[in-house]
């Protein structure tokens, strides 16, 4: 697959970050729209949390962008929990074409490359892509019932309890989505499940390293690399990885997984992780900093680990994937 330019470049017209406790707790505070100290968001399950997270971070986007929900083309959605019902409850109220996606952490991504292709071609005018996890409906997913009280692996990485939106339109005074590389599945036979980042940090490098090839940039070209959520394990997998191919990263290059948290303060082992981690970190932080002109150009690269409970019981390897998404607070230009 090539780098995809976007010669319509979708603006991102409206986006919101809501999160939990811990996530509020940690340096990326001031930047999230709303949290729940209790982490229920007002309901009686934490799936039933999980989809009203994603519902409030849609609203919250499409009113900065002055937008109601009947005005979007389609809606881009997905989470951790099995067939998506983390987002097809959120969606359901909205009325409007959906699409639920499972890429693991990449989902986000994943969501904004299609989104962005279809805007750029014109088949809708206006789109929302949304991602959310809740540590508690991974844990009894994934892992053990949270009663169970599991202990975690220092390689392991905390779940986020977030979501983003994204809404994405033909019009608008950006910041823009100018290229996209969809990525491919890397399987490198890693099976702990307590160690995501040395599954996925080799599908990172094979989309960065494609990118660089392709379009033959470098990595100071850009203020801000990011991925997520490689975490502490696969973070120092993939600098090692691209500075071997003649890429050094080091001063432009952070995770969403490492942001999420405080190192020094919050517990996490390895950092964030989830689909919500990511998209979190963009529609919030990151979206901030396009406002405050403090990075212009950033290149987005989710990755995700697409395994399953089954495939887990099964001892199957963990195949990672890599969405990359080029956005620039220019329309044109290299």
């Amino acid at each position: 697959m090539s780098v995809i330019r976007l010669e319509n470049a979708p603006s991102v017209i409206g986006y919101a970050a809501v999160v939990g406790r811990r996530e509020h707790e940690g340096p990326l505070s001031d930047d999230f729209d709303l949290h729940d100290e209790k982490e229920k968001f007002g309901m009686d399950t934490w799936e039933k949390a999980e989809s009203e997270m994603q519902r409030l971070a849609l609203n919250l986007a499409l009113a900065k962008a002055k937008l109601t929900g009947k005005e979007l083309g389609a809606i881009f959605a997905g989470d951790l929990m099995n067939q998506c019902i983390g987002s097809s409850y959120a969606a359901e109220c909205s009325h409007r074409p959906f699409f639920g996606l499972y890429g693991a952490c990449s989902t986000f991504a994943e969501g904004s490359v299609l989104g962005s292709l279809l805007v750029d071609r014109g088949v809708f005018s206006k789109c929302a892509v949304l991602a959310s996890s809740h540590f508690c409906t991974a844990e009894r997913q994934f892992r053990y019932p949270l009663e169970y009280g599991g202990q975690r692996t220092p390689t392991s990485q905390r779940t986020a309890t977030a979501a983003g939106a994204f809404i994405l339109s033909a019009q608008g005074a950006g910041p823009y989505v100018r290229e996209v590389l969809p990525g491919t599945i890397v399987d490198m036979g890693i099976t702990d499940i307590n160690n995501m980042g040395a599954a996925m940090a080799p599908a990172a490098y094979d989309t960065l390293t494609k990118y660089f090839e392709e379009t033959g940039k470098k990595p100071e070209d850009f203020d801000l690399i990011l991925t997520g959520d490689l975490g502490k394990e696969g973070h120092g997998i993939i600098c090692d990885f691209m500075k071997n191919a003649g890429y050094d990263m080091s001063g432009v290059y952070n995770d969403c997984g490492l942001m999420l948290y405080s190192a020094a303060t919050q517990d996490m082992h390895a950092g964030g992780s989830g689909c919500g981690c990511s998209a979190s970190v963009m529609a919030g932080h990151i979206m901030k900093r396009f406002e405050k002109g403090t990075v212009r150009d950033v290149l987005y690269i989710a990755t995700g680990a697409l395994m399953s409970p089954a495939s887990l019981q099964q001892g199957r390897s963990i195949p990672g994937i890599a969405h990359l998404v080029r956005i620039s607070a220019e329309r044109g230009g290299e």
